[in-house]
């Protein structure tokens, strides 16, 4: 497997729509965000009647025999709630900060620096055990998984070093279930199943808001296969001997794609972003800009027309829209003008002009 190709790709995917242009909290599109791969809680799913998903489902074909080996991973990221709160009173500089109380605001300005609530987002993984493609068939298998809710703080100080706020940061409990199965369609070929799905519980379901839910979701969830002594079947250009099997796979919110060197069949990445095979990052980009539209010196430029103090708060709104932020600034010009375009794949014309 071509690891880092592969984990390149999957980092844009985790990443997309994390924070858009004009990258800053205020910005009405940042408000409501991650439209891809998001897996609520089956409670709030069902109380929606099923227009939000708790589950994602994926379907391929595997070329193999009784040796063959998988390896499953499954990415998402989990968001954490930041809030920002002014002290109402004077705190004692012996004060314990977690028995600190403040009020919550919108905004709090402090030592040049600018506070805002937010939704960051950590990164997680989920890796299964590798298990025999044939023993899957015989009796499948459930990989669930837990996470614990916990609460953070951290002092807001003012230009003379005195506490003038907090900010908390809260993670909800999460849990959720890998299901493998797969059956043997003939000799050598194998459909395999990979279903991930929210099992978070909570009360006081009746108030539960989409702002609450993506708490206790896994958001812009994606699924890496692998495998050992086999190799995937495109489910994009399939041999005409397995178009009808691919034609009976059934994905549910996500996508499967060959991944990794072209040409290699031992790795596919399943997302909620529809890709080709292969895909990949063009080599003239600098860095994550969290669209995949490829409009690089679009932004680019957008961002460095900027105000100082629209750039103020992008920079101390989230840790990546600051590197972006000091990319853009700190970009030579040789670089930025790789990203006005290139031709790639020109092929001869043999045919009468018009």
């Amino acid at each position: 497997m071509s690891e880092a190709l592969v984990d390149r790709i999957a980092k844009a995917v985790l990443y997309e729509g994390y924070m858009l242009y004009p990258y800053r909290p205020s910005a009405i599109k940042n408000r409501q965000r991650f439209n891809f791969g998001v897996v609520y809680p089956k409670v709030y799913s069902e109380g929606r009647g099923g227009t939000d998903a708790s589950m994602m489902q994926t379907e391929c074909l595997v070329a193999g025999n009784e040796a063959t080996e998988c390896v499953i991973r499954v990415r998402f990221l989990r968001m954490v709630a930041r809030s920002v709160g002014k002290l109402s009173l004077a705190a004692a500089e012996d004060s314990r900060l977690e028995e600190l109380k403040s009020e919550k605001v919108d905004r709090l300005e402090a030592a040049g620096k600018v506070y805002q609530p937010w939704q960051e987002a950590i990164e997680e993984e989920f890796k299964v055990t590798p298990f025999c493609l044939s023993t899957l068939a015989l009796k499948p298998m459930e990989w669930p998984f837990r996470l614990s809710g916990k609460c953070e703080r951290e002092e807001i100080r003012d230009d003379n070093g005195k506490l003038a706020g907090i900010i908390e940061r809260l993670q909800e409990p999460l849990a959720g279930m890998i299901e493998l199965s797969a059956e043997q369609l003939g000799d050598g070929l194998f459909r395999m199943k990979a279903r991930l799905s929210n099992a978070t519980c909570f009360e006081k379901t009746e108030t539960l808001d989409r702002e609450q839910a993506l708490a206790r979701s896994l958001v812009s969830a994606h699924t890496i296969l692998e495998v050992r002594r086999g190799e995937f079947v495109s489910l994009i250009d399939p041999p005409e001997e397995h178009r009808c099997a691919v034609q009976a796979c059934q994905n549910v919110g996500t996508w499967p794609v060959l991944a990794g060197e072209e040409g290699r069949r031992d790795t596919m990445l399943s997302s909620p972003i529809i890709l080709y095979d292969y895909p990949e990052i063009a080599p003239e980009s600098p860095g994550d800009l969290f669209d995949a539209a490829e409009i690089d010196e679009i932004l680019w430029l957008r961002i460095m027309t900027m105000t100082e103090e629209e750039k103020l708060e992008m920079r101390h709104s989230d840790d990546r829209a600051r590197q972006i932020l000091e990319r853009t600034e700190n970009l030579p010009e040789e670089q930025f003008m790789k990203l006005h375009g290139v031709l790639r794949g020109l092929r001869p014309f043999y045919g009468e002009m018009p």
